[in-house]
């Protein structure tokens, strides 16, 4: 554990009883009671959680929008300030380098949120792709903390103890004022499906702005929530996880994420190409959802078997869904069998894979 790179907030985590593991090389919490419950006061109330692990980068200068349309597959071209794109960073042969968020502040000045576990990756990418553009590129991760309100209660909770109005705040848009007195970048986004908002601030005052959302949430049921939560919340709402649904191996189009992929905004992206001959010829493999209606967990690795038994994938994600009382999960299997009948052995018994279109339950996200 003394080797782990640690948040902000690590004591914070510890005082309140975490379990903390690793996670992408990072120290951070797991679950605080139980990540049933922790799950379910997401969908029913609100959670906080600490995801100040993630990356932050500054993109500025003339050419900051055209570096970044040739760089993403979503279209920069159309945002404005105030709007958040959620786009992949494609190899040349259309395999993911991350998914990230896209931030624009103003016509040359750009902010972006990726993964942790892919910091050094990305910003050597997007450095070697930078020549030839006027763009400047600066790591702010260090600089940052980030915390995530999500819920139905969300809203409400943060608004108590914000300076500006957040009514008008569209879902992927964001604002900027002080929340608890703590300057903060104010974004209505979130990787659990229910409305909320994540809070981007100075690292330095991490600790007194999770206090006052703790203490501002207590009387809306609200609860502390660590990244086991964070995981079965975004596979119900049917989120992708880098290194699961996407990969250097697994393209936008292969995952379901072809409206991500906009290979008509006039840009030659990196990617564009391999993508395009894809949607043209159609993925070898594709993503699929599945539930069981059994409460057996079938692990990432599990070998899919087609009809006659045959392995024709593998399972990418899979958790208890604690809304469904029964196990869902995601499979990368053979084009030509992405319409069923799949199934995978679980301790050997075989559970049917009943193929479904997420999300996997009803979501409450902000229009």
């Amino acid at each position: 554990m003394g080797e782990l790179k640690r948040t902000p907030l690590r004591d914070f985590h510890a005082a309140h009883g975490a379990k903390l593991v690793d996670f992408a090389g990072w120290e951070m919490p797991v679950q605080y009671r139980s990540i049933l419950e922790e799950h379910k006061a997401v969908r029913r109330a609100a959670g906080l959680f600490d995801v100040s692990h993630m990356g932050e980068v500054d993109v500025r200068g003339r050419g900051a929008g055209a570096f970044l349309n040739a760089l993403v597959t979503n279209d920069v071209a159309k945002m404005y300030p105030g709007r958040v794109l959620y786009s992949p960073m494609c190899r040349p042969d259309g395999g993911v380098v991350d998914d990230l968020l896209v931030y624009m502040r103003g016509p040359d000045d750009y902010f972006l949120c990726i993964n942790a576990g892919n910091i050094a990756t990305d910003l050597e990418w997007m450095h070697a792709r930078a020549a030839g553009f006027d763009v400047t590129v600066t790591d702010r991760s260090a600089a940052y903390a980030l915390l995530a309100v999500q819920g139905p209660r969300a809203a409400a909770i943060v608004q108590s103890i914000a300076s500006v109005g957040l009514g008008p705040v569209k879902y992927y848009h964001f604002t900027q004022g002080e929340v608890a007195g703590v300057r903060c970048l104010i974004s209505r986004t979130g990787y659990t499906g229910e409305d909320g908002f994540e809070l981007y601030h100075a690292a330095s005052a991490a600790v007194p702005l999770a206090e006052a959302v703790l203490a501002a949430g207590a009387p809306h049921g609200l609860e502390l929530c660590g990244l086991g939560a964070r995981d079965s919340l975004r596979l119900e709402a049917g989120y992708p996880l880098y290194g699961h649904e996407l990969s250097a191996t697994i393209s936008p189009l292969a995952a379901g994420l072809g409206w991500t992929v906009k290979l008509d905004k006039g840009v030659d992206f990196c990617g564009s190409a391999a993508l395009a001959a894809e949607k043209r010829d159609g993925p070898a493999r594709r993503v699929v959802f599945f539930r069981t209606g059994d409460r057996r967990i079938v692990r990432p690795e599990t070998p899919v078997a087609g009809p006659a038994g045959a392995a024709v994938g593998r399972v990418l994600s899979g958790t208890l869904s604690p809304m469904l009382c029964e196990a869902i999960g995601t499979a990368l299997v053979d084009s030509g069998a992405a319409a069923g009948p799949l199934a995978a052995d679980v301790r050997g018994s075989s559970i049917d894979l009943r193929l479904v279109k997420p999300p996997f339950v009803e979501l409450r996200k902000s229009p």
